[in-house]
């Protein structure tokens, strides 16, 4: 279902998506991008995967002099455009975060957050490499997924995001453990602390994996 973001679910509908967001999972949205923001602070050159909209860039750009985002959608890409102004002191690309066409030491951060790691639908290994290979001798790679801790509430805003018409119905036999399956054939899942550290260590990276708020689960490595 790689292009369900591509398609079904980008631009506006994926804005909607957290529009619509309860408050408990607000609070794990505004708590995810404070830390990035806080990790990535004093970093010059910064790449989102899976940027979206722009709603995590423009925190971000906030706190860094040049940020770039990279999506596979087109519409989300657009929309970004228009979200980010009045901010200058970003670009947008169009692109597969796990064959990006960026040579190798480019930025001094990479981040991929909101489980994109799973909701991109590539290979994990190689999207993880793909971020360390673009990222400056001593930059950092970090990624997020969710903690098991906020399970209820996530298959509570997904459930309402399917009664908006936003994704398939959810199909409730099928769903559990950590995974949200719909009946269109959108699949959730999610990266635990053990893959998390398999993922950077098989780089040769020494990954910290913490817990945020009781709703994510962050990965962050120097390279």
């Amino acid at each position: 279902m790689k292009d369900y973001y591509e398609d079904r679910l980008s631009g506006e509908a994926l804005q909607k998506c957290y529009e619509l967001a309860p408050p408990r999972i607000r609070r794990y949205l505004e708590e995810e991008v404070r830390f990035v923001a806080e990790t990535l602070q004093g970093s010059r050159s910064v790449l989102e995967l899976g940027c979206g909209y722009g709603r995590v860039m423009k925190r971000v750009s906030l706190v860094v002099p040049w940020i770039v985002g990279c999506d596979t959608s087109r519409r989300s890409l657009l929309l970004a455009t228009s979200y980010m102004a009045p901010r200058q002191n970003f670009s947008l690309v169009r692109a597969d975060a796990s064959r990006l066409a960026f040579r190798e030491d480019v930025f001094d951060a990479v981040f991929c957050i909101q489980n994109g790691i799973s909701a991109f639908q590539v290979d994990r290994g190689r999207l993880v490499a793909e971020a360390v290979r673009v990222t400056r001798s001593g930059g950092s790679i970090v990624f997020s997924s969710y903690s098991p801790q906020i399970w209820e509430e996530r298959l509570d805003w997904f459930r309402e995001q399917a009664r908006a018409g936003l994704i398939g119905e959810i199909d409730e036999a099928r769903t559990g453990d950590g995974t949200i399956v719909c009946t269109d054939g959108f699949r959730a899942t999610t990266v635990g602390a053990a893959e998390f550290i398999g993922l950077y260590t098989h780089l040769g990276l020494r990954p910290t994996v913490r817990e945020v708020d009781g709703s994510s689960v962050f990965a962050v490595a120097s390279k």
